[in-house]
C-alpha cells in the first residue's frame, strides 16, 4: 500500500510547497509527510510516518469529522475548510485545509491527501491590500455595496439570524465573515456547513452530532458542527439545497435553542448566531413547496441582498486590482498594472460568474504575460477579449522548459494540485499536464 501511494505522486514536488501536506492510506495511517507540514505543526515525519493521521494533525476536525472520511462519502473534494491544528507544544494554529481521495488504475480509492496552509501565510497580501478599497476583505465602492457596509455596521451590536442573498461567486461568505468580525462574538468560535453537499443523513449527523450505532457507519459518538459551535456563530451556506426534513430540525434549534444527536433522545441546548446564506430565490422555492415557510421568517431577520457584479460594473477596476496586487505577490512577480484597453474589454463583459469568475480571469492573464509591468488585452481570457486579434498569443507549449516547469509548479502550488483548474488557467489539456509532471527530475 505505501509503494503504491508514494509512487502515484511526485514526493520531490510536494516536498517543495510552502503548503504542508501529508498522505495517508485507506487504514488512515501516514505514508508521507512534507517539509512544510513538518515547518507548520514543529512534528517531525519521522516521529508520526506509521502512525494514525489523528497522531499528527490533532485537528478540531478529528471531532468534526475527517475531511478523507467525507470525500470518501460525498465524493467531492474539499477546498479551503477552516480548522485548527495543534503544534508539538499544545499551540492551536488556524489552517485551511483541502483533501482528496488517491485512486489507483481501476479508480478504486486507496487513500487521501491532505494539504494545508497557516492563515499567517496570507497575513502579507492582507495587509497591503487593507490599503485599497476595501471593508473586511470586502472590495467595491458602489452605491450597493456601500449600503452593505452600512447595514452591517447597524447590526454589529446584534445577534439576530442573518440570511445573505445573491448568485454564485458575488462574495456571500465574505460578507458573512463581515458579520462575525463585527459582532459580539467576534473571539468565539466560529464554523461554516455547506447543506448542499451532504445526504440528508449526512446533513444531520453534520450538524447535530450522532452516537454510535445510529447508522452503519457510526463507530463512535460524534459531536455537530452546533454543538462544537455553542456560543459562536455557524454559517450554513447554501441553505436554499437543504431538505425539507432537516428544515423542520433547523426551525426548531432557531426557535428553541435544542436538538437531539441522531440516535440519542437527551435534548441538548445551544447558544448559536446562526447566518445562513443561499444563491436560490426562496421565495419561489417557497412556492415550489422545497422550502418551509416558517422557516424563512425565522431567518429572513435581517436580509442582506448582494447584487451581481454587472449591476455595480464601478466595483469592476478595484476588484481586478486586488486581484492583480494578490496574484504579484503570491506569484512573486512585478506586473502591477492593466492596460486601459484590457480594462475596457473588463468593464463591458457580463460576468455571470460574478467576482470568482472575475478573480478567475484575472489569474488566467497573469499567468499567461510575458511582460513585466501590465496585463494586455490579448492575455485576457478569449471569451472576455472577444473578437481582439493579439498579434502575440501566448502558447504554453512555446515556452522555454525552465521557465515552463516554473510556471507549472507555481500554478500547481497555488491551485491545491488541481490538475484540470491548472490545464484550464494555460489551455491545455490534463494530460499536457500530466507529461509535463512526470519530466520534472
Amino acid at each position: 500500500m505505501q509503494n503504491s501511494l508514494l509512487n502515484e505522486t511526485n514526493l520531490e514536488i510536494l516536498d517543495s510547497l510552502a503548503e504542508g501536506v501529508y498522505i495517508i492510506d485507506k487504514e488512515f495511517i501516514i505514508q508521507f509527510v512534507n517539509e512544510a507540514a513538518e515547518n507548520i505543526t514543529g512534528i517531525k515525519r519521522e516521529d508520526v510516518i506509521g502512525k494514525l493521521c489523528k497522531n499528527f494533525c490533532m485537528s478540531e476536525r478529528c471531532q468534526l469529522g475527517c475531511p478523507i472520511a467525507e470525500v470518501i462519502k460525498t465524493g467531492k473534494n474539499i477546498i479551503d475548510l477552516e480548522s485548527t491544528l495543534q503544534k508539538y507544544d499544545g499551540e492551536l494554529i488556524p489552517v485551511k485545509l483541502n483533501a482528496a481521495l488517491i485512486k489507483n488504475n481501476a479508480g478504486t480509492p486507496i487513500g487521501g491527501i491532505i494539504s494545508f496552509r497557516h492563515f499567517s501565510n496570507h497575513v502579507d497580501i492582507k495587509t497591503y491590500l487593507q490599503k485599497h478599497q476595501n471593508f473586511f476583505g470586502i472590495i467595491g465602492k458602489s452605491k450597493a455595496m456601500h449600503n452593505i457596509y452600512q447595514s452591517i455596521n447597524e447590526i454589529a451590536k446584534s445577534n439576530a439570524t442573518v440570511l445573505i442573498t445573491g448568485e454564485t461567486g458575488v462574495g456571500k461568505e465574505l460578507v458573512a465573515n463581515a458579520i462575525k468580525e463585527t459582532s459580539p462574538r467576534r473571539d468565539k468560535v466560529y464554523v461554516k456547513v455547506n447543506c448542499a453537499v451532504f445526504s440528508e443523513n449526512l446533513l444531520g449527523s453534520e450538524l447535530y452530532g450522532h452516537v454510535k450505532g445510529a447508522f452503519t457507519d457510526a463507530v463512535r459518538d460524534r459531536m455537530g458542527r452546533f454543538e462544537y459551535a455553542d456560543s459562536g456563530t455557524i454559517l450554513l451556506d447554501e441553505i436554499g439545497e437543504m431538505p425539507l426534513v432537516m428544515q423542520t430540525q433547523l426551525l426548531r434549534v432557531i426557535q428553541e435553542g435544542t436538538f437531539e444527536r441522531l440516535g440519542e433522545s437527551i435534548t441538548r441546548r445551544v447558544n448559536v448566531r446562526i447566518i445562513a446564506s443561499t444563491n436560490k430565490n426562496l421565495t419561489e422555492e417557497i412556492k415550489k413547496k422545497k422550502f418551509r415557510q416558517d422557516l424563512f421568517y425565522r431567518l429572513n431577520v435581517i436580509p442582506i441582498h448582494i447584487p451581481p457584479l454587472r449591476e455595480r460594473k464601478e466595483d469592476i477596476s478595484p476588484l481586478a486590482n486586488y486581484f492583480l496586487n494578490k496574484f504579484a505577490e503570491l506569484y512573486k512577480r512585478k506586473i502591477d498594472s492593466i492596460s486601459d484597453e484590457a480594462m475596457d474589454a473588463l468593464m463591458q463583459y457580463d460576468w455571470p460568474g460574478n467576482i470568482r469568475e472575475l478573480e478567475n480571469a484575472i489569474e488566467y492573464s497573469f499567468i499567461r504575460s510575458k511582460r513585466e509591468d501590465t496585463i494586455c488585452i490579448c492575455c485576457l481570457p478569449p471569451e472576455i477579449r472577444m473578437n481582439f486579434d493579439c498579434n502575440k498569443k501566448l502558447n504554453f507549449k512555446e515556452i522555454e522548459k525552465d521557465e515552463k516547469i516554473q510556471t507549472l509548479l507555481s500554478l500547481l502550488k497555488q491551485n491545491n494540485w488541481n490538475k484540470t483548474k491548472v490545464a484550464e488557467i494555460l489551455g491545455v489539456n490534463r494530460s499536457t499536464i500530466h507529461r509535463q509532471i512526470k519530466s520534472i527530475k
